[in-house]
C-alpha cells in the first residue's frame, strides 16, 4: 500500500510497474524495524553477511560482480533534448531514444522480484535546501544504503505533500549485463533510470546522479550551487566557528581534509575541526548575502584502501558501527574486515573480494578491490559538525579549489576576486604519471572536481558562476591549493595530512584581512614568514629537513611552466565553442600577459 496520496508519485510508480512487472511493491517507510527485516533477508539469502556484532555492531558485509565494482564514465549519459546543453564533456542521447532503449531493458525485468519504492530527501527533512526523490529499486542493498546515505520514509512524503517536485529514479538490477549498463539522467524531466549495475555510485541515485548531475541543473534554473565539495569548519580557542567549501579531483586528499585532525601544538591551544560534509555542497545565498552551504548527505561512501588510523582516524572510527562494507578482504578467523592501507597485519585465513581463499602474509595479489567502499552514517563521525544537519546550513568564508600538479601551482594562493575565482577553478587540474613507458605528467583538466558530474554544459556552468558572482553581496574568497609539490627526486615536499591545517589557518587570517600577500602573475601568495611552522617536524627524502626555505621554494610562481600551462588551458578552452564565458577567455589572456610581464 502506497505511503502516500499524491497521485504524481502513485501514478508514476503505476507506470514503472508496469514497465518492470515486479511481484510485489514494498514501500520504505523508514522505521528500524522494516530495516532489520530487510537486512534478515539479505543475510538468509547471502546478499549480505553479518558481520562480528561484538567487534562492529550493526556492521555488514557485501561482495559485488566482478565486472561492477565501479562508476562507469563511459555508460552515463545526460539525455537533454538539445545535445549542446549536454556539452563537449558529457556522453549525450536523446531523450525518446533513450527511453525506448531503456524500456526494452527493464522490460519484465523485476519479475519475480520485489519493487522497493524509497523515498528519500537531500538536505535534512524541513530545510529550505531538501529535496526529494523516489528510487524505485529491486536491490535490499541499495535500499540499505541508501538509508544510510539519505534521510528516508513516511516524513520525506509528507514534506513532498501533493507537489509535483521530485526526482524520479527507476533503478533495477535487470541480468547485470555489462553491455547493457546505462546510467542515463534526464535533467529536463527530473528523471534518472540506472540499470545492469548495483554499484553504489551508479544506483544510490541520491548521490552523484541526484545530488550533482541533476541537482546541478536545478542549481542553474534556480539560482544555486549544486558542488562537489566537501564543508568543514574551523573552531579557534575563542569558541568561533569559521566554514569553508572545498573541490578536490579523486586521490587528492579530500576525506582526509575534511576531516583533518589539527597539528597537536593547535590542537593545546584550542583549535579543532569539525566535519559538515566530505563529498557535495548545496550552497544557496542567504538573506545576509553570503553564501550558505548544506550537505545534502546523511552518510559517507568511502574509499576503504588507505583509511587507517594514521591517514584518517576519524573515518575509521565512522566504520565501527552500522556500516555496510563492499568488496573488502573478508577475515575469517574473527568474522571481521580488512583492505590495503588499514595496518600492517593482513590476515592469513581470509577471503578476498572475489570469495577466493586468500593469505595476506604469502599473497601477491591485493585482498580488497582498489575501489572498495564502506558505507557509514555520518553520525557515526567523531568530528561532525553540530550544524551539519542545521536547515539553513553554515556560511563560507572561503572556497578552496585543488589539484595535484608536481611543479606548477604553489602550496596556495588567493584568486584576486570573484569572476578570477571562477577562472581558477575552471581550470583546475590534476597530472597522472605513467613512469613505466616513460611518460612525465599528464594533465587531466577538472574544473570545480566537476567534470564527470556536471548536468548540463559546463560552459553555461561557468557562466552560471560568474552569474551569481553579481547577486553575491558578501561572497567568500577563493583560493587554490596544492599539497603535491614534488621535489626533483619526486618525493612530496610538503607534508600534509594534519599539517593542512596551517595552510586553512592563512586562508581564514586572509578573510579576516589578518595578514598581507605578495601579489603575483596568478594571484596573492603568502609570505613565507606567515605559514606557521611552529612544531613541524618533517624530512624530505629522507634527510632533507623541511625549513622556512623549503617552504618558500614551493610558494614560488614558476612562469615557466604557467606559461606551458597557458597553452593546455587554451586547447581546453577550445573544446567549448562559443559557449566559453567571455571573462573566462579574458582572464586567461591576462594571465598570460602578466606571466610574460
Amino acid at each position: 500500500m502506497a505511503l502516500t496520496d499524491n497521485k504524481k508519485v502513485t501514478a508514476w510508480v503505476d507506470e514503472m510497474a508496469a514497465l518492470t512487472k515486479p511481484d510485489s511493491i514494498v514501500w520504505i517507510d523508514g522505521s528500524e524495524s522494516q530495516l532489520e527485516a530487510l537486512r534478515a533477508e539479505a543475510v538468509s539469502t547471502g546478499e549480505l553477511l553479518k558481520l562480528n556484532q561484538e567487534k562492529l555492531p550493526g556492521c555488514y558485509y557485501r561482495r559485488s560482480t566482478v565486472n561492477d565494482v565501479a562508476r562507469v564514465e563511459n555508460r552515463t549519459f545526460i539525455c537533454s533534448k538539445d545535445k549542446v546543453n549536454a556539452g563537449p564533456t558529457n556522453n549525450w542521447m536523446e531523450p525518446s531514444e533513450a527511453y525506448k532503449l531503456a524500456s526494452g531493458i527493464f522490460a519484465g525485468s523485476m519479475g519475480g522480484r520485489v519493487m522497493y519504492a524509497v523515498p528519500f530527501s537531500m538536505g535534512a527533512v524541513g530545510s529550505p535546501f531538501a529535496k526529494v526523490g523516489i528510487e524505485l529499486t529491486d536491490s535490499i542493498y541499495v535500499v540499505l544504503n541508501m538509508a544510510i546515505m539519505t534521510r528516508t520514509g513516511k516524513a520525506v512524503l509528507d514534506m513532498l505533500g501533493d507537489s509535483d517536485d521530485f526526482v524520479r529514479g527507476l533503478h533495477g538490477k535487470c541480468e547485470l549485463d555489462e553491455e547493457k549498463r546505462y546510467i542515463m539522467h534526464f535533467p529536463e524531466d527530473n528523471a534518472i533510470w540506472s540499470m545492469n549495475s548495483c554499484y553504489g555510485g551508479n544506483v544510490l541515485l541520491g548521490k552523484k546522479c541526484f545530488a550533482l548531475r541533476i541537482a546541478s541543473y536545478q542549481g542553474w534554473r534556480e539560482d544555486w550551487f549544486a558542488e562537489h565539495m566537501l564543508i568543514l569548519g574551523v573552531e579557534s580557542p575563542d569558541g568561533e566557528v569559521k566554514y569553508v567549501a572545498a573541490a578536490f579531483p579523486s586521490a587528492c586528499g579530500k576525506t582526509n581534509l575534511a576531516m583533518l585532525i589539527p597539528p597537536e601544538l593547535y590542537q593545546k591551544k584550542g583549535y579543532k575541526v569539525w566535519t559538515v560534509g566530505d563529498d557535495i555542497a548545496w550552497i544557496r545565498i542567504g538573506e545576509d548575502g553570503r553564501l550558505w552551504a548544506v550537505n545534502p548527505e546523511a552518510g559517507f561512501f568511502g574509499v576503504a584502501p588507505g583509511t587507517s588510523a594514521k591517514s584518517n582516524p576519524n573515518a575509521l572510527e565512522s566504520v565501527r558501527k552500522n556500516t555496510i562494507f563492499t568488496n573488502v578482504v573478508l577475515n575469517l578467523d574473527d568474522n571481521t574486515v580488512w583492505w590495503e592501507g588499514l595496518d600492517k597485519n593482513p590476515p592469513k585465513n581470509a577471503l578476498d573480494w572475489k570469495g577466493n581463499p586468500w593469505n595476506g602474509a604469502e599473497s601477491e595479489e591485493k585482498g580488497a578491490h582498489p575501489n572498495s567502499r564502506f558505507t557509514a552514517p555520518a553520525v557515526n563521525c567523531p568530528c561532525i559538525s553540530k550544524q551539519w544537519e542545521a536547515p539553513e546550513g553554515v556560511p563560507l568564508s572561503a572556497i578552496i579549489f585543488g589539484g595535484r600538479r608536481a611543479k606548477t601551482a604553489p602550496l596556495v594562493y588567493q584568486a584576486s576576486d570573484w569572476d578570477n575565482g571562477v577562472f581558477v577553478g575552471s581550470i583546475m587540474a590534476s597530472e597522472t604519471t605513467a613512469a613505466a613507458t616513460g611518460a612525465t605528467g599528464v594533465v587531466r583538466r577538472d574544473p570545480m572536481a566537476m567534470l564527470p558530474f556536471c548536468g548540463y554544459n559546463m560552459g553555461d556552468y561557468w557562466q552560471h558562476w560568474l552569474d551569481m558572482g553579481k547577486k553575491i553581496k558578501n561572497p567568500p574568497k577563493i583560493f587554490n591549493v596544492n599539497w603535491f609539490r614534488l621535489s626533483d627526486s619526486g618525493k612530496f615536499i610538503w607534508p600534509g595530512f594534519g599539517d593542512n591545517f596551517r595552510v586553512l589557518e592563512w586562508i581564514l587570517r586572509r578573510c579576516e584581512d589578518k595578514v598581507t600577500a605578495d601579489e603575483t602573475a596568478i594571484g596573492y601568495v603568502p609570505k613565507a614568514d606567515d605559514i606557521n611552522l611552529e612544531g613541524l617536524d618533517y624530512t624530505i627524502e629522507g634527510t632533507r629537513k623541511f625549513t622556512r626555505d623549503t617552504l618558500g621554494e614551493i610558494l614560488t610562481v614558476e612562469k615557466d611552466y604557467w606559461l606551458e600551462d597557458v597553452k593546455n588551458i587554451k586547447e581546453f578552452y577550445g573544446k567549448f565553442g562559443d559557449k566559453l564565458p567571455e571573462k573566462l577567455a579574458e582572464q586567461l589572456s591576462a594571465l598570460e600577459s602578466r606571466l610574460k610581464a
